[in-house]
């Protein structure tokens, strides 16, 4: 029996919770809406450390962890932060902070990034510790239920000499790294003597050639993406961290990069993903597709790929001049054909789109076909609740096929 973890009617001081826990039981609203406001109009917003003591109230209040005395005093004192529980509350966060899990930091009165000064809000940033937890969570989540599959780099059909070693065998050549193979070397030299050895007597053990790949992940995050009652978009996001974290920790060859696309594009850092928002409201996928193209062409990788994660029709446009062109209603021609126009520029350069469509619209799956069919790609209809698991699976296996 695994190892569990009981919350239910805590006993004990709350100081007992290990930060770890307590990022774990964070986790959701660190990924979802809950920490930022997606109507803000300053997109390098951090939230406050206001928010982050109510997400760890509310985390608390749901585990039924805080004793009742507690709670009852929090719930009729005049202010929750004064309370006894906001006490404890307030040195969770430290521990927090002192752990490597949150960076805290100032604005001045003038509104900017201040240092450790009292004016001004204070707000925090996640760290790479921070980044590197939620992934690990988040693929561990995702990868649960796939059963055993083997780490390493991305499976070619071809050899090379390199150090894993698959039992082939073959003379040397100029250029192989020589892995000999001690016994098969030793019996062609000893056969033919010592003064009569030369170089085609080495033999070496082949090693299976692993490339390496440079991907793009495109975020959709128009407002389609949380209507209609379905955040679509956190699922996203924690595709993208676990992506993230596995390359860091199985294929340290790879390159892997975030482009947001909606009215526009732009690419944003992984340690600025978790905090990602929806907004603003359309679908600039030509935008997005070019933004990714700019950024693959700069790595020096055997394969190229990108993998969009949407929900919609692309509904808009950065004309020449700027100005955005937009048309929400059906698949606008002109929309359409430049958008097409990117895929097929893709195509030529030997980008590899991968789509994840988490709608089921008729004119949708056919435009996905449409770019898959030109590109050589895939194309996933999936939803939110298994899309992490497909996602993960083809960036490992490599292999093609459909999902209906």
């Amino acid at each position: 029996m695994p190892r569990t973890t009981r919350y239910s009617k805590f006993e004990g001081e709350l100081d007992q919770i290990e930060s770890a826990e307590l990022m774990q039981m964070i986790q959701e609203a660190m990924l979802g809406q809950g920490l930022n406001d997606p109507w803000d109009p300053d997109p390098d917003a951090r939230p406050s450390m206001d928010d982050l003591f109510d997400a760890i109230l509310q985390a608390l209040v749901d585990r039924d962890l805080i004793p009742e005395d507690m709670l009852e005093e929090a719930m009729n004192a005049e202010n929750v932060q004064e309370s006894r529980l906001g006490e404890q509350i307030r040195r969770m966060m430290d521990r927090l902070q002192m752990d490597g899990f949150i960076r805290k930091e100032f604005d001045d009165q003038e509104g900017g990034q201040g240092g450790q000064g009292d004016p001004g809000e204070a707000r925090f940033q996640l760290t790479d510790k921070s980044i590197d937890f939620l992934g690990y969570n988040s693929l561990r989540d995702l990868m649960g239920g796939l059963g055993r599959s083997s780490a390493g780099n991305h499976d070619t059909r071809d050899y090379a000499s390199g150090i894993d070693v698959t039992g082939e065998l073959k003379s040397y050549e100029f250029g192989d790294t020589l892995n000999l193979d001690t016994t098969a070397t030793l019996s062609n030299v000893i056969s033919k003597g010592f003064e009569n050895a030369s170089e085609s007597d080495l033999v070496i053990r082949q090693a299976e050639y692993s490339s390496s790949a440079a991907t793009v992940v495109l975020l959709d995050c128009s407002h389609s993406m949380i209507l209609y009652g379905e955040d679509r978009f956190t699922p996203a996001k924690q595709v993208a961290l676990a992506l993230a974290h596995l390359i860091r920790t199985s294929y340290p060859g790879d390159s892997l990069r975030f482009v947001l696309f909606h009215d526009s594009a732009e690419e944003v850092p992984l340690g600025k993903l978790a905090q990602a928002q929806i907004g603003p409201y359309h679908t600039n996928t030509a935008g997005g597709l070019r933004l990714a193209q700019q950024l693959l062409k700069r790595e020096n990788k055997d394969m190229k790929q990108i993998v969009m994660i949407t929900d919609g029709k692309p509904s808009a446009l950065t004309l020449p001049d700027g100005r955005i062109y937009k048309n929400a209603y059906g698949l606008d021609p002109y929309v359409l054909g430049q958008t097409l126009r990117e895929v097929a520029n893709c195509r030529r350069s030997g980008i590899q789109i991968n789509t994840f469509m988490l709608a089921r619209d008729a004119e949708l799956i056919a435009f996905v076909r449409r770019v898959s069919e030109m590109t050589k790609g895939k194309a996933y209809f999936t939803t939110p609740a298994n899309i992490g698991q497909y996602v993960l699976m083809d960036y490992m296996s490599n292999k093609t096929k459909v999902v209906n």
